[in-house]
Parts: C-alpha cells; sequence; structure tokens
C-alpha cells in the first residue's frame, strides 16, 4: 500500500516538474510493478495492456468524434455560434453574457475540449464585450466558465474517455449529462442575471437585431445543428453505434467546412495532424493511467481501501463526499482529464460495492473535472483565459468566475443529493 501511496506523489511531482502525465504513469507504474513482481512480468503487463487497449474496438470512436471537432473549429463555427445567440438576446442586460454562455456550451460539446473553448471564446467574445463596456470580471469570468458546460454535452470527450475506461454504454452516458448540463446553463444563465442585477454597468444592454437579421445569422449554423441531431440522435434512437455515429460525425463535418469552403488542403492537413495529436496525447494518458491502475491493483491499496471505508460504517452519500474532498485538492494540481484517469479505476473499485450507478457516477467524476478547471489556485480555464489576453490580471479573472463556480457547485450537490437528475432520461429512454 505505501509503495503506490509513493507511486502517486511520485506522479504528481513529475507532473508539477513539467513530465508529461501519461508518460509519468506509465514509467512509475511499471517501475514500481517491477519491485512488486519482478522486471519481466512489469514489462509484459505493460505490453499486454498497452496491446488490449490498442486492439479495443471502443478506442476507435475518440479520434473520430476529436476529428469531428477540429474540422468544425477550422469551419470557424465558434464566432458564428456566438452571432448567432448575440442577434436573439444580445439586448438585453448581459445580453453577450448570455450568448457567450450558449455558444461556448454549443462549441465545447461539439469541439470536446473546455479548455480549447475557453482560448476560442476569448478571442471571440472578450473584443465585442468589452466594446460595448462590459467589466473585465464579467467578461473573463463568463469565458472563462462557460466552456465547461460542453463536458456534459454530448459528444463529450470526457464522458467518452469516462466510458471507455469503466466500459460503461457511451449512449447512456451521453444521455445522463443532458439534464445536469442543462441545469448548469441555466444556473450559469441566473448567475449573470444576479451579476448585472445588482450591477447594471457590468453588463449593459445591447441593440436590439431584426428578426431578418436573427434568421440570416441562424442560417449559417443549421448545419452543425443539423449534424449534432443525426449524430446524437442516431445515437440515441440505437440507429447506430457510439464507433459509427464518431465516424459519421467526421465525415459530416468534413462535408461541412468543405460546402462553406473553409477546408484548402493545408488547412485540411492541418486539422487530420491537429487532431492525430490530440487523439495520441489522450492514448498515452490512457495507457499509463491503465498500466499504473494496474500497479495499484497488485499492490493491494485498492482492497485495503474498500476495507478501510468499510470499517468506517461510512453511508455511499459519506464516501461520495470524501471523494469530492480529494477531488478537489487534486484539481487545484492538475489538469481534469489525467485526474479522471489517475483516479476512476481506484474510484470505481470503491463505490461499486455500495450500489453506486457507474452512470451517474461518470456524470459526478466529469463535473468535478470541470470545477477543477476554474477554481485556484490553478484553474487551466483561467490560465488560458489570461495566455489569449495578458493585460487580464489573475485576480480579475478569479473574481469574475466566482459567480460560476458557486453555479456548478450548487449542481453539483443536486446531483449528488437527486441522482434521478442524471439518470431519469437514461431509464425512460432504456
Amino acid at each position: 500500500m505505501s509503495l503506490a501511496l509513493s507511486g502517486f506523489v511520485l506522479t504528481l511531482l513529475l507532473a508539477f516538474f513539467g513530465v508529461p502525465l501519461g508518460f509519468a504513469m506509465l514509467s512509475l507504474g511499471v517501475s514500481l510493478f517491477a519491485v512488486i513482481r519482478g522486471i519481466d512480468p512489469a514489462l509484459a503487463m505493460m505490453g499486454q495492456t498497452i496491446a488490449d487497449l490498442a486492439a479495443n474496438d471502443g478506442l476507435s470512436v475518440l479520434p473520430m468524434f476529436i476529428l469531428m471537432g477540429t474540422f468544425i473549429y477550422k469551419a470557424d463555427m465558434a464566432e458564428e455560434l456566438y452571432d448567432a445567440a448575440n442577434a436573439f438576446i444580445g439586448h438585453l442586460k448581459g445580453g453577450l453574457a448570455y450568448a457567450t454562455v450558449l455558444a461556448s456550451a454549443g462549441f465545447a460539446a461539439i469541439s470536446g475540449s473546455s479548455i480549447a473553448t475557453a482560448a476560442t471564446m476569448t478571442k471571440v467574445a472578450m473584443p465585442p464585450m468589452r466594446a460595448r463596456g462590459y467589466s473585465d470580471t464579467m467578461a473573463s469570468g463568463c469565458v472563462s466558465s462557460a466552456g465547461t458546460l460542453g463536458a456534459l454535452l454530448p459528444p463529450s470527450v470526457p464522458l467518452l474517455v469516462y466510458g471507455i475506461i469503466t466500459q460503461q454504454d457511451i449512449g447512456k452516458l451521453f444521455i445522463a449529462g443532458i439534464v445536469p448540463g442543462a441545469l448548469l446553463g441555466l444556473m450559469f444563465m441566473g448567475a449573470i442575471w444576479w451579476t448585472v442585477f445588482r450591477h447594471p454597468e457590468r453588463g449593459p444592454a445591447g441593440e436590439r437585431s431584426s428578426w431578418r437579421e436573427r434568421l440570416r445569422k441562424l442560417s449559417k449554423v443549421w448545419g452543425v445543428v443539423a449534424l449534432f441531431l443525426l449524430v446524437v440522435g442516431g445515437l440515441y434512437a440505437g440507429l447506430f453505434t457510439a464507433t459509427e455515429a464518431g465516424s459519421i460525425g467526421a465525415a459530416g463535418s468534413l462535408l461541412f467546412a468543405s460546402l462553406r469552403r473553409k477546408l484548402t488542403l493545408r488547412i485540411a492537413f492541418e486539422a487530420l495532424v491537429e487532431a492525430a495529436k490530440t487523439t495520441g496525447m489522450i492514448f498515452i494518458i490512457i495507457f499509463g493511467g491503465k498500466v499504473f491502475a494496474n500497479m495499484v491493483t497488485i499492490s493491494g491499496l485498492t482492497g485495503q481501501l474498500v476495507e478501510w471505508i468499510q470499517a468506517m460504517h461510512l453511508p455511499a452519500l459519506g464516501v461520495v463526499f470524501v471523494i469530492v474532498l480529494i477531488y478537489i485538492v487534486l484539481g487545484s494540481l492538475m489538469e481534469g482529464l489525467s485526474m479522471m484517469l489517475l483516479t476512476v479505476p481506484v474510484f470505481a473499485a470503491i463505490v461499486q460495492p455500495l450500489g453506486i450507478n457507474m452512470i451517474w457516477f461518470g456524470v459526478f467524476v466529469v463535473m468535478m473535472m470541470e470545477i477543477g478547471l476554474i477554481h485556484p489556485p490553478v484553474g487551466m480555464n483561467m490560465f488560458m483565459v489570461k495566455t489569449v489576453m495578458p493585460d487580464l490580471s489573475l485576480r480579475t479573472i478569479f473574481h469574475g468566475t466566482l459567480p460560476f463556480l458557486v453555479s456548478n457547485i450548487i449542481t453539483l450537490l443536486l446531483l449528488i443529493l437527486f441522482p434521478l437528475m442524471a439518470l431519469f432520461l437514461v431509464r425512460t429512454l432504456g
């Protein structure tokens, strides 16, 4: 047990000093496994684990959805999603902030990355908000937080990865994320309303667009909306599997970008390279996480943790709150996907015997990941906004995210206290 705990500490230290987490987990997993069982079994375990994962058909869904998001990104959809949302609600107090939330939710769901959404929407939404007299606090808090919605809305890359490593049904995970994601979106809207209600100068109203202008801007995004409905609707209806849905989405986004004349050969090549790099990075983390999890299992840590929790006679709700505290600490130190791959194999072994639904647990874990992106001292989304807008202070960005962080925490508490919030649609749709 002490060896596995040392492995966790060393992994965090290596990550802190800039070693990619996938390689850190892979090397430490093999090294510590060798200490326990010997070098030959350790190397055999690593080879067999990677070979099994590489041959897993379920992993093929990941690059397809990533490629879909990359093509949509190259088609400049973020700006047009924002313009369409702004045309309908930009005339309200805080209207540009509302539009940013809606556009970020749509773009993050398609791109699969909250961090990429924060970077993109900072470029798209910050200049018009500043031009309209929005405070930097309101604007920066909105763009750094709104992308976290995309992790809950299908097709969600974090839910995809969770489904792969826990062997849960990806379609059910997508369905389970809809209601919590919609509720979180409403909470974000409420946070904006409360802010401009108390401080109207932070989000002044803009000009009202005509219906002709609204329909013109809406017409520019109909293709991606249709593609989204085709992929997600077909997956829910059982018309095709998750892998087929990803392939249809990638092909559809390629066609969409081509018809918009946004896709030259150079841009198409860049999109393929970018998708390959992202996929490779995630695969390395998955391989390293699985090897590390094997080491943790063989060390006996998982079994001892289960026995320790059982000896405490905590109810399932108490165990969940202990996990929340652990994730809050880890979220201050590391990126969300890495945190998921490092912890889920251990936590899954703890919560499954307690009768906790693993589909619900997936939504819970993804929410904890996203909270980690916007809470200090790290908050990678906030640092991304700072990188794109160097003139903003971190203090301003941190202050701006507070209402959205509170919204996240309230939604998380509701999810914990009322699990049916995530499971109702899953059970209704069968």
